[in-house]
């Protein structure tokens, strides 16, 4: 390979990585979860992820959850507590689908559980 193709090759790279704002994807036990908490990001992962970002404060579909439980109120104006959040996730809410019949009961605490993480 010639200097010319290897520096063209390493400006295409560089571009390309340029590009990405993604970072790598941190590990439960690099975030410190608990058991609950890993569970709940199974279930974030799967039912959430597609319309809410947990680490960011950039929104897609839906509003970020960075920091949800830090905030007095949710980006709504309700109460950002267990009680009002679990009727959200159950319920639904305005653009937001329910998950009553999707989810357990079980797999909405460990949700909140993760959810408290953020």
């Amino acid at each position: 390979m010639d200097r010319r193709a290897f520096i063209l090759i390493l400006l295409g790279a560089a571009v390309l990585l340029a590009g990405c704002d993604g970072q790598l994807r941190k590990s439960d036990a690099e975030l410190g979860l608990n058991p609950q908490q890993a569970a709940g990001r199974q279930v974030f992962d799967r039912h959430c992820g597609m319309c809410h970002e947990p680490y960011s404060s950039k929104s897609r579909r839906g509003p970020s959850l960075q920091a949800m439980f830090k905030k007095p109120y949710m980006v709504s104006g309700t109460p950002a507590n267990d009680e009002r959040v679990s009727e959200v996730v159950m319920l639904g809410r305005s653009k937001m689908p329910a998950f009553n019949r999707v989810l357990t009961q079980q797999q909405v605490e460990d949700l909140l559980a993760y959810l408290h993480t953020l």
